[in-house]
């Protein structure tokens, strides 16, 4: 029989990481080791569970290959050579560098991070103090879910949807763009216990994902069509009147508009479109109306092409149609986290400390082209220092050849804080080793559900590993930036994040659920100007469906010579390109891969486990090919996001992506682009 030894004890944290699910921990620390991690099984939406990735937490954070000393680059960039060096030496020169650039123009500083923590404080709390009193350009954080969550900003009025818990209640749940066994775990089981109780589960994918394998139907349309297959339910509930039509008189804003929009959208114009059936169209329409409660789980990879952010508008007016958030288990979740709008600090990060000065934004998605421009007006100065945190944007960014470009620049000036030599790293003239999450104290909010949360520290960090928050202290300090705030400790920057929540208890519990109503919507209430969901947004007009840049619909010509729509999901055991280096997630993955129909590997004379090239006007990839009925025809599935470093050549899957831009949020087209297949 094992038994615990008697120092051990339990610290409550949370999941950092780019998920929905943001799950509340339970971390066993025996003798000052963290020897298990588990789900909270207090916590209503954690109920106890953790994916795989997040269960083997330590053995991400005691890595052998963890960056635990600052490191200055001695080789060519993109070698990942260099040698060990004091914290002083490395933040004196750091400093010392920006101080020079800054003379000239902070705005040839650059901030590049993202969600590789989505903690408050280990975001942007003190990071973003640092670069609002140096003057550095800002960035457009628009890489995962902007196109989305605008677009469901402008129609609702905020980024907010129904409870998790309730699609235990729903009859109908149509899970739309999302892999929930792999990226929305605990989503997934309330939708379980639905299905138990007689519910039918329909998911709306291009990929026969695992989560579809589980569901009663699988709609594989194509890539990009998702705003007409809207219209066209919503064609057939306005033709068959299966409309609430009190709801919409009293709670939505320009449904005339959007009644003429839809009838011209009849089944068989969306099948044609969509590569689905008229009848399965039909068929999903008269399902979606005469079932109650019907509720949508819409996620983000649906909105990563050119028109998807009039998709999401569309999708998030189907339940205002049918009347579907007057019933608890009706409606829809995309994102929850403007349910935390009110009850965050807006100033944490220090907006003043811009006194008065508007520097230029540059947009994280198209930062291939940004890295390579020259000064001009129009531009700004040429971007001369670049500090990456949270973020890997040289396996992550679109049309990485360009990124990889603009990184080895030998006159760009580039500092990683990091955990591990990413591709990015291996780029970088210092690396800063940062604390994991074990390490550091953080606070949460989520996006798949509404509970604020706290991670405290389980054990000090590892070897000279220091938090992001006090890693721009110091560096703070040596740029001369004497304001009182930057003196601020990461306790009192956690009780600085939030307003009206009960941070006591969350020291005690690790997390407080938002005061929400169980069913905000069922008499409207939206927080739009008029209270209503808005169809018609100035800007924006009526939603349609936007075509892909490329498909073989919208861009013949270039369909001639590349025919295959692609798109680039993540493996079931990574997160974006974080526990790619974990051994044992690794091993199950296996290595990169292109899921490709048997109908079209046949003519291209490609066999089951065979390498191929996949291929477009921006760059080559090699990987394996598998032969599978997860691809439908006419669409190949490059799994990711594999280190460039994994990759047979050196490349991963977004060589081939494009930075082109969505219709609204300015968010990158992963999931709009063509290639081409052969044989290696």
């Amino acid at each position: 029989m094992t038994t615990s030894s008697p120092s051990a004890h339990i610290v409550r944290g949370a999941c950092p990481h780019d998920c929905p699910d943001t799950c509340a921990l339970k971390i066993t620390v025996e003798d000052g080791r963290v020897t298990r991690v588990q789900g909270d099984p207090d916590h209503p939406p954690t109920h106890g569970a953790l994916c795989t990735k997040v269960s083997r937490y330590a053995e991400r954070s005691y890595h052998d290959e963890r960056v635990l000393t600052p490191l200055k680059r001695v080789g060519a960039k993109g070698s990942g050579q260099f040698v060990p060096v004091s914290w002083d030496d490395a933040l004196d020169d750091i400093a010392a560098r920006l101080k020079a650039i800054a003379v000239r123009d902070p705005q040839a500083i650059q901030p590049y991070s993202y969600a590789g923590t989505m903690g408050l404080l280990q975001g942007e709390a003190m990071a973003g103090r640092f670069f609002n009193k140096l003057g550095a350009s800002l960035l457009d954080r628009t890489i995962c879910s902007s196109a989305g969550g605008d677009a469901l900003a402008a129609t609702y009025g905020g980024k907010l949807g129904m409870h998790l818990e309730h699609y235990a209640d729903s009859r109908l749940i149509l899970i739309w763009g999302s892999n929930s066994i792999a990226s929305n775990l605990h989503f997934w089981t309330f939708a379980q216990a639905a299905k138990r109780n007689g519910a039918k589960l329909v998911c709306i994918d291009p990929r026969r994902t695992e989560t579809a394998d589980k569901c009663h139907q699988h709609i594989a349309l194509l890539p990009g069509t998702d705003g007409a297959l809207a219209l066209a339910m919503m064609h057939q509930l306005i033709t068959h009147n299966w409309l609430d039509q009190d709801y919409i008189a009293r709670h939505v804003d320009g449904f005339e508009a959007l009644r003429e929009k839809a009838l011209s959208w009849p089944p068989e114009r969306a099948a044609a479109v969509c590569g689905v059936p008229a009848e399965v169209i039909a068929e999903l329409a008269r399902d979606y109306a005469m079932t109650k409660p019907v509720a949508i789980r819409l996620n983000y990879g649906m909105q990563r092409v050119h028109g998807g952010g009039n998709a999401v508008r569309l999708i998030a007016l189907l339940p205002c149609l049918t009347g579907a958030w007057k019933q608890r288990g009706g409606g829809m979740l995309l994102s929850a986290s403007g349910w935390f709008k009110a009850f965050r600090n807006p100033a944490l990060d220090r907006p003043d400390l811009l006194a008065g000065r508007r520097p230029r934004t540059i947009n994280m998605s198209t930062i291939g082209d940004d890295l390579l421009r020259d000064a001009s007006s129009a531009f700004g100065p040429k971007i001369e220092a670049l500090i990456v945190y949270n973020s890997n944007p040289v396996a992550v960014a679109p049309e990485s050849r360009k990124v990889v470009q603009g990184f080895a620049r030998d006159d760009l000036f580039t500092v990683v804080l990091e955990h591990f030599r990413t591709d990015t790293a291996d780029h970088a003239d210092y690396v800063l080793p940062a604390t994991t999450q074990l390490e550091h104290l953080d606070v949460h909010i989520a996006y798949g559900h509404t509970y604020a949360l706290m991670n405290q520290p389980a054990i000090a960090p590892l070897g000279q590993a220091k938090p992001n928050t006090q890693i721009f202290r110091e560096l703070a300090q040596r740029m001369g930036f004497d304001d009182p705030c930057f003196a601020d400790s990461d306790e009192q920057l956690a009780e600085q994040a939030f307003v009206g929540i009960d941070m006591a208890a969350m020291r005690e519990q690790g997390w407080v659920k938002l005061p929400i109503a169980e069913m905000p919507f069922a008499e409207g209430g939206f927080p739009t100007a008029n209270g209503k969901v808005q169809v018609d947004v100035p800007g924006l007009g009526v939603p349609d469906h936007v075509p892909n840049y490329e498909a073989v619909l919208s861009a013949p010509a270039l369909a001639q010579r590349f025919p295959l729509a692609m798109i680039s999901p993540p493996a079931r055991h990574f997160l974006n390109s974080s526990f790619v280096n974990v051994r044992s997630l690794r091993s199950i993955e296996g290595e990169p891969l292109v899921e490709i129909h048997p109908d079209d590997a046949a003519p291209r004379g490609i066999a089951d486990g065979a390498m191929v090239d996949v291929f477009n006007e921006r760059g080559r990839y090699r990987c394996k090919a598998a032969l599978n009925s997860r691809a439908r025809p006419g669409v190949v599935n490059g799994l990711g996001v594999w280190w460039r470093k994994f990759g047979v050549q050196g490349t991963n899957v977004n060589e081939l992506t494009s930075q082109r831009l969505t219709d609204i949020g300015r968010a990158p087209t992963f999931y709009d682009c063509l290639v081409e297949v052969a044989p290696a």
